[in-house]
């Protein structure tokens, strides 16, 4: 029998279940999610769908990459929550989990953090070394929030495609959409997110979105259901910050669900500056994995979102084409 698994041929000597062929090439079945003829494979079912010869299967994984653990996050004060999809957050940090030097600095780089929502990447298995430690040997859904993204679909079927297997792999409908454009500038595709957008939320998930920092289009989102809308401060990876702060500004002031800059922070006075502009939170994720020593930035991420968030509650201080003295003038001598 011979099968096309993850895009490579492979022979068996007979037809077996899904489960059997799992266990065949040592790969554990309750971190996996599999789809077989472009249909996914419910886990209750690996010991009764059988494989046949010519099945072209996907075995897929959560990597790095971009339920709520109550006193994990670094909220500035314990009742300044926000809540999405029904659920509440103490921290308005939410961290990639890609692009560390390995999984055991992402685990301590995401503990400083205080994030309670971690982004997870859908991959294919490395069937050639099973046995190799996976993402959640070290960040365990059972302590952080996992939100499956579609990092590196260009298409709408790409996408809704991969968080289905994501959903099966892991049970969650809370995901973070992103359609992109194209490699160089990973830039949102926005008519093929807004396609995208309404097929997952007729298929009951729960999208939080990648887009352009367009205010119609941010309307367009919450109007067909996302839950939160996430605009890019500038291009992912750049280090670039808000280049933008005016439609960021708008695109809060015209939504009610919650908005959190997505993509392009750099350094922790970015992140201060997006929860100033009155957003509910921000994610990233290079900022803190690139930096000199990712385990000090995420703390000071998490400090800059705590100071700005206190700043944009406490209000700025009207701004003055004229000095003001801060001392009294009455009595001088």
């Amino acid at each position: 029998m011979k099968l096309v698994i993850n895009g490579e041929e492979r022979s068996f000597s007979a037809s077996m279940t899904v489960e059997a062929l799992l266990g065949e090439l040592g790969v554990d079945s309750r971190k996996v999610a599999v789809e077989r003829n472009l249909e996914i494979v419910p886990k209750s079912s690996y010991a009764q769908v059988a494989v046949n010869d010519g099945d072209k299967l996907e075995i897929v994984a959560f990597i790095g990459g971009g339920s709520s653990a109550a006193g994990i996050g670094g909220g500035s004060d314990a009742a300044d929550t926000f809540t999405v999809a029904g659920k509440t957050f103490t921290s308005r940090l939410l961290v990639g989990t890609g692009k560390y030097k390995d999984f055991e600095e992402t685990a301590v780089a995401i503990e400083a953090s205080g994030a309670e929502i971690v982004t997870v990447a859908v991959r294919r298995v490395n069937l050639s070394d099973p046995s190799k430690p996976m993402l959640v040997d070290y960040v365990s859904p059972k302590k952080y929030t996992f939100l499956p993204n579609t990092a590196g679909c260009y298409t709408a079927d790409e996408s809704v495609r991969t968080l289905r297997l994501a959903r099966e792999a892991g049970g969650w409908n809370l995901v973070k959409l992103e359609v992109l454009g194209d490699q160089t500038t990973l830039y949102p595709n926005m008519p093929e997110t807004l396609k995208a957008a309404e097929a997952l939320i007729k298929d009951g998930f729960e999208v939080m979105v990648y887009c352009s920092d367009d205010p119609i289009q941010a309307k367009m989102l919450e109007d067909m259901g996302c839950v939160a809308i996430m605009p890019l401060g500038s291009l992912i990876g750049s280090g670039l910050g808000i280049l933008n702060p005016t439609t960021i500004r708008i695109i809060k002031d015209t939504v009610k669900v919650p908005v959190l800059v997505d993509a392009g922070v750099g350094t922790a006075s970015d992140a201060a500056l997006a929860m100033e502009l009155g957003c509910d939170g921000v994610l990233m994720n290079t900022a803190i994995a690139h930096a000199r020593d990712p385990v000090r930035m995420a703390r000071a991420m998490k400090l800059a979102i705590e100071s700005g968030r206190l700043s944009y509650l406490a209000g700025r201080m009207p701004k003055k084409s004229y000095a003001d003295p801060s001392s009294p003038t009455t009595g001088l001598i």
